[in-house]
């Protein structure tokens, strides 16, 4: 790991095709951030690498940088069903910043292992000096995991 690049990981109690198709809808990567920043998203499910969905964002649930309320295109850059996600984003900021956010999952006994990242080690040089990364700090990371673990180990309530 390096200064560059957050890792976390925490078990939860549910199959990775579970864990893996919330996180393959836009609406469950506004469910599970701890962040406050995700306000909604459109777009359908994604299948493949190059797959996008948009997300209204507000950088003032941060406080850190004053953009408020914006959209940015998630954009995937990898993805095996079950195992990996990874996305960039595209949005105000041209280029691209070309950081990354990923899950990796796991089988193991009693559910999947759930390592997060964030990895701002390709950023342009010229985004390294402004003091915004990591945008998104490790207890970030970490609180979204909970927020994961929450809502995919909720049994599914019967339809009445």
């Amino acid at each position: 790991m390096t200064t560059e690049r957050f890792e976390v990981q925490r078990q939860v109690a549910a199959s990775p095709a579970d864990v893996f198709a919330l996180l393959c809808d836009p609406q469950g990567h506004v469910r599970i951030d701890s962040s406050g920043m995700l306000q909604s998203a459109e777009g359908d499910a994604v299948r493949a690498v190059g797959d996008e969905f948009l997300v209204h964002m507000d950088r003032e649930s941060l406080n850190d940088f004053p953009m408020g309320k914006y959209d940015v295109t998630v954009i995937i850059t990898a993805l095996v069903p079950d195992e990996l996600i990874e996305w960039t984003i595209s949005g105000t900021i041209q280029p691209p910043i070309r950081h990354l956010y990923g899950y990796r999952l796991q089988a193991r006994e009693g559910g999947t292992l759930v390592t997060s990242y964030y990895d701002w080690s390709e950023i342009d040089d010229r985004f390294r000096d402004k003091g915004v990364f990591p945008v998104i700090p490790e207890a970030g990371l970490r609180a979204t995991l909970g927020i994961l673990a929450r809502t995919v180990e909720q049994p599914a309530v019967a339809a009445g």
